[in-house]
């Protein structure tokens, strides 16, 4: 790949090199105040230290762990404002530190980063609560960008509400643009930013069918190629989280060979 001085550590690839005996890593540099918190759980040297690197250069405060049973203790104790997590993890892999951070906070966004190249891995992370994968090897100026666009998501607006931000119900569905927060029958329904938005997109236009690309530009915005499979395992964890509180949930519908609808009796 083309390397400029815009990407200091720019490409992060492919294989491991040896991993780092520690399981967490102290980060230095300057971070100007009310920095966003960034987790790195990246077992190789090279490429947590590319990241963490790029994070304070875009004036975040990375934080970056060897292994994941280490990041999980962290964890345990504050929060991140954003997760970067590898999947081939030593102690705890990275699907399972995903499924425990998703239990502790459906509001942390979280982004895989992996070298598996199974489509099954990077689905799989998906459907257990990841908003986002790149798979290695990768940009970090791409890394970058995502990180921005998953921490402008998850940034509550403050000050008056604009006309797009006002909360609106559709039956019994409510939805909540500024708190990024969505009820179904008076139940709060805990929703990644990504899968916050897909309902949004599909409850402002209800009965109509919204194909997998409009949906992209709904949930991922500043992306440029999200796959139809990565619409696909997102809605299905969306439906799974309503029914968990409804089991005759079936207002999202898949039109075969169209797109998604919200419907029902509701519409």
């Amino acid at each position: 790949m083309r390397r400029n001085d815009g990407d200091a550590a720019a490409d992060c690839g492919g294989t491991k090199a040896a991993a780092s005996t520690a399981g967490r890593v102290r980060v230095i540099g300057v971070i100007s105040a009310g920095a966003r918190r960034i987790a790195v759980v990246e077992d190789e040297e090279t490429i947590r230290e590319g990241i963490c690197v790029a994070l304070r250069r875009d004036q975040c405060e990375p934080v970056a762990f060897g292994d994941g049973h280490a990041a999980w203790e962290a964890f345990q104790i504050a929060l991140p404002d954003l997760a970067i997590l590898d999947i081939g993890l030593p102690r705890m892999d990275g699907l399972e530190l995903c499924r425990r951070l998703r239990a502790r906070s459906e509001r942390v966004p979280i982004i895989f980063v992996t070298s598996r190249e199974e489509e099954f891995d990077r689905v799989l992370g998906l459907e257990i609560g990841a908003d986002d994968y790149l798979c290695k090897p990768f940009s970090m100026r791409e890394l970058m960008a995502r990180v921005k666009v998953l921490l402008r998501r998850a940034a509550h607006s403050g000050g008056s509400r604009q006309p797009s931000e006002e909360a609106f119900s559709i039956g019994d569905l409510l939805v909540d643009p500024v708190r990024l927060t969505v009820s179904w029958k008076g139940a709060p329904i805990g929703l990644t930013v990504t899968e916050f938005l897909l309902v949004q997109a599909l409850a402002r236009r209800p009965g109509a069918v919204l194909s997998r690309d409009q949906l992209m530009d709904s949930a991922y915005p500043d992306r440029t190629t999200v796959s139809d499979r990565t619409i696909d395992s997102h809605v299905k964890r969306i439906r799974r989280k309503f029914l968990s509180v409804d089991p005759a949930f079936s207002r999202i519908d898949a039109v075969y060979g169209a797109g998604y609808r919200y419907g029902g009796a509701d519409t």
